[in-house]
């Protein structure tokens, strides 16, 4: 069984990738290079981001499977409002790379 505090860090890495690649892809659509992975690279956010929120719930089950409802109650809050503001802000950076580079034609 992997140790419960990875799940975590691969949430959290999973969450900035999800952010970090629309930001490349806005970045690079001020030097317009090439704008053919779009598609992809939207798709892939949107995997992390899903999987970075498996994870915080894969977490929460080890909890419950521990018992440990103490750090259950003091956590869920902040995953709640974490898990929000995660799939907001990736829909967010991903609508604005997909409106930005629809005007040109590269989806």
């Amino acid at each position: 069984m992997i140790d419960a505090g990875w799940l975590n860090i691969g949430s959290l890495i999973l969450g900035l990738v999800a952010w970090i690649i629309p930001i490349i892809n806005l970045a690079r659509y001020i030097k317009q290079e090439n704008k053919k992975w779009i598609a992809l690279s939207i798709y892939i956010s949107f995997s992390a981001c899903a999987i970075a929120i498996c994870l915080q719930i894969f977490y929460n089950l080890h909890l419950v499977k521990i018992e440990d409802w103490a750090a259950l109650m003091d956590t869920m809050c902040g995953v709640a409002v974490a898990s929000t503001v995660l799939v907001i802000v990736t829909i967010l950076l991903n609508a604005l790379t997909l409106f930005s580079y629809r005007d040109r034609g590269a989806l």
